[in-house]
């Protein structure tokens, strides 16, 4: 067994840096709540401008696309690593990832975002290097991750599906700078698909699976752990079947993809005990994000059927907001508050603030598939898209102020890390 060693005297120390970089969720988890409030924050601007209600202000790319990249890429990534960085060495009994190795990630990758903002009211060669610059940082935490895997060779389905995904974000921000490059529009597509479908949907899938059951089975009695075998081939399976479609223009045969994702989706709901998980505000936040997966893919697979047997697209984007807002910002909120919460030494509770955060984003969700169900029908149908945005930033300022000092902070209980 690999005895693995405490964190450099460095941990013990109180300045900023010290403890900022003592843990590698702590660089990664704020510069992704940084993005959580200037991402949706420009959008709101950005849409305010779009609608007449401010000036607008014109951009090197098409802000939907931007929009896209920074929500798919510019946001989770920085949680997603944060969390993998930390749970790697553990699950495979590994030494703890090198220090220089996140910290060199983290600020690629948060410089690249800078260079991204400026860039899109610049130069367009500008969103390019930002663009690469952000894949560089991807790149090292990925090699990180890889390297943990190898040098242990225990690697099980979970950390092999998280590293195909992790392969294809950045397949897909390679996708993104060759549409930049004036490659043509199919390859923003790519970009997108590629992203949520290849990398976000089977991460925030197979963490769910593989934490939902753990935490759940800790806090309520006489509860069986449910984690089939067949769950992570089946996702990985129905997403790059969705992506494969998407791509080569048979949107119409999604529903052969999604069916079976949104049936696997509600078994999980069920068998990971949705109802019993209301006794503890901190575990039923992990199981309300969930149940956002069978709600967003029953919408994908209606969406299909009647594309399917009408050739009408029905829906708009409400599909992609369920799944985007609702399921993947509400698992990551879920998550990253356990977390932080864990890994600073606090208790393990949920409290007001950060239960109403889960909500305020439900609402959010509601509000944009409102937005979408409503755009052919009503004129101000936009008016639902500004208020999804305020519903966000009210739900998510208010954590970010909250949980944030925890990641410039020494842990409350004086441990390292």
């Amino acid at each position: 067994m690999v005895t693995i060693p405490s964190r450099t005297s460095t941990a013990h120390r109180t300045g900023f840096w010290y403890a900022l970089t003592a843990a590698p969720h702590r660089m990664f988890f704020l510069a992704g709540a940084a993005q959580g409030v200037i991402i949706m924050t420009w959008w709101a601007l950005t849409l305010a401008g779009r609608y007449a209600l401010l000036p607008a202000v014109a951009m090197r790319v098409d802000p939907v696309w931007a929009h896209a990249f920074l929500m798919i890429y510019g946001l989770f990534p920085f949680f997603i690593f944060g969390f993998l960085a930390t749970v790697y060495p553990r699950w495979m009994d590994a030494r703890v990832i090198a220090r220089w190795s996140y910290v060199l990630a983290s600020l690629s990758m948060a410089c690249g975002m800078a260079l991204f903002y400026a860039g899109l009211y610049a130069d367009n060669k500008l969103i390019i290097l930002a663009t690469l610059l952000f894949l560089a940082g991807w790149l090292v935490m990925f090699g990180a991750l890889l390297w943990v895997c190898l040098s242990t060779g225990r690697a099980s389905m979970h950390e092999l599906a998280f590293n195909l995904a992790l392969a294809g974000g950045a397949g897909g921000i390679a996708c993104f700078a060759v549409a930049l490059s004036g490659a043509g529009a199919e390859w923003f597509t790519a970009a997108r698909e590629l992203g949520l479908w290849l990398f976000l949907v089977p991460i925030v899938f197979g963490v769910s699976h593989r934490m939902i059951p753990f935490f759940s089975s800790s806090v309520l009695a006489h509860y069986r752990v449910v984690r089939p075998a067949w769950s992570l081939p089946v996702v990985l399976t129905c997403t790059a079947g969705h992506v494969a479609l998407v791509l080569l223009g048979l949107r119409r045969w999604l529903f052969v993809c999604d069916l079976p994702l949104t049936a696997a989706a509600l078994y999980h709901t069920f068998a990971w005990g949705f109802l019993r998980s209301f006794g503890d505000r901190l575990l039923a936040m992990l199981h309300v994000a969930f149940l956002w997966l069978p709600l967003a893919m029953a919408l994908y697979s209606l969406q299909s059927l009647v594309l399917f047997g009408s050739g009408r697209l029905v829906f708009g984007r409400a599909p992609l907001h369920a799944l985007g807002i609702g399921f993947i910002t509400g698992m990551v909120v879920a998550m990253a508050s356990r977390v932080s919460l864990g890994h600073s030494g606090r208790s393990l509770t949920a409290n007001r603030l950060t239960w109403n955060t889960l909500l305020g984003i439900s609402i959010a969700a509601l509000l944009r598939i409102g937005a979408a169900l409503t755009a052919p029908l009503f004129v101000h149908a936009y008016l639902f898209s500004l208020a999804a945005s305020v519903a966000w930033l009210g739900a998510v300022i208010p954590w970010v102020w909250h949980y944030a000092p925890m990641y410039w902070r020494p842990r409350a209980d004086g441990h390292p890390g």
